[in-house]
């Protein structure tokens, strides 16, 4: 059913916009229907009792495309979202918000495969560097690297505790020569440097203290070999190409 020629819809198409489909008794929108939003967005899918629901298209006039399952006009359930910069996300949405397991696929070609809760990164999650091919596999709290976290590099990586995106407390570096190396990363003050109105600002960075090296760890016959100390090494810089 269309709303063109129709009076009775005319108070309609000027709060809702144009709409071309179906209706129930009520006069809503309902089953399948297509309607072009005042703001110039365009939404093709079904309908309930008025509203967006269960499958369907949203395109913004910003260039983003929303394609997927919907609740009460609520992006909710399984969907994709492509944004205008080249990003797109897929997986879980909760009330409009990305929530649950998801896929984000960033503009450089990163990519974050794991939990999001309220449109942040939160829970178990892999982010792989594009450029470098690393990647930090572990926990977030609200968008950021915490708790226990490895970094995979190519021929090395680190595990340990993460705080505010960055390595802090004790960790080891593995390395592919079959040996690790034990330490912790401090927090260190630079020096302090006067601001713009005269008042000191200090920033803070990591540094790593190592202790030992020792033999990775084997498992031989089901009998657990016990690593042998070595002298204290330089060690790789950990935090690099933290996500945005």
């Amino acid at each position: 059913m269309s709303d063109v020629g129709s009076d009775e819809f005319d108070d309609e198409r000027s709060k809702l916009g144009e709409y071309e489909g179906d209706r129930n008794e009520a006069g809503e929108r309902h089953g399948t229907g297509r309607a072009v939003l005042p703001n110039g967005d365009i939404y093709q899918g079904q309908y309930e009792n008025g509203k967006r629901h269960g499958q369907g298209t949203y395109r913004f006039k910003n260039g983003s495309r929303y394609v997927g399952d919907y609740y009460q006009n609520m992006k909710h359930g399984q969907g994709m979202l492509y944004y205008p910069d080249g990003s797109k996300y897929e997986g879980s949405w909760v009330e409009d918000l990305r929530q649950g397991h998801g896929v984000y696929t960033y503009p450089n070609g990163d990519t974050y495969d794991g939990e999001w809760l309220h449109h942040m990164r939160h829970g178990q999650g892999v982010y792989h560097y594009h450029d470098t091919g690393s990647k930090y596999k572990g926990s977030w709290v609200n968008g950021k690297m915490e708790s226990a976290g490895e970094y995979i590099h190519s021929n090395h990586r680190y595990k340990g505790n993460f705080v505010n995106n960055n390595p802090l407390g004790p960790g080891k570096y593995v390395f592919d020569i079959v040996c690790e190396q034990h330490g912790e990363y401090h927090q260190v003050e630079q020096d302090r440097v006067e601001g713009e109105w005269g008042e000191l600002a200090s920033t803070a960075v990591v540094k790593w203290i190592p202790k030992c090296v020792t033999d990775i760890t084997l498992w031989n016959r089901g009998r657990k070999t016990s690593a042998r100390e070595k002298e204290p090494a330089s060690a790789e810089e950990g935090a690099e190409n933290q996500p945005v």
